[in-house]
């Protein structure tokens, strides 16, 4: 399917997850200026934040910064989802919270990202992947 999906059926129907490459971390820096820095350096995506920015990082870059964090993949929905598209997330999530799967999600421009633990990647695809199946 090409172009912007809004039809909440479609963009489930159209989602196909993807795996990406790669682990990250996501970072609370407080007021630290250095690790703020070092961070945004780093980062594939960051929030503004009353107690200071959040930032999504290379899991590496996270340790090699000594912070502790949990090491997540990243599944992309590939599907060009609108912005005021309804009901994607919420669907994509329902199906990752039915197996007991933590998410955080991300909405972009094009599509929408969701992390999760490492070790929970694989259910997380295969959950992901049923939802699109049954989707009418």
């Amino acid at each position: 399917m090409t172009g912007i999906v809004s039809d909440t059926h479609a963009m489930i129907a159209a989602m196909a997850p993807e795996l990406r490459p790669g682990r990250y971390a996501f970072v609370g820096c407080g007021e630290r200026a250095d690790l703020i820095a070092a961070c945004r350096e780093a980062a594939i995506a960051m929030f503004a934040e009353d107690e200071g920015p959040s930032f999504v990082i290379p899991f590496e870059t996270a340790v090699a910064l000594g912070i502790d964090a949990l090491p997540m993949c990243q599944i992309t929905l590939t599907v060009h989802s609108a912005l005021d598209g309804v009901g994607l997330t919420a669907a994509a999530a329902g199906a990752l919270a039915v197996h007991g799967i933590p998410c955080n999600m991300i909405a972009a421009f094009h599509h929408d990202h969701i992390f999760v633990p490492e070790a929970r990647a694989g259910e997380a695809m295969a959950a992901l992947l049923e939802l699109q199946r049954g989707s009418p």
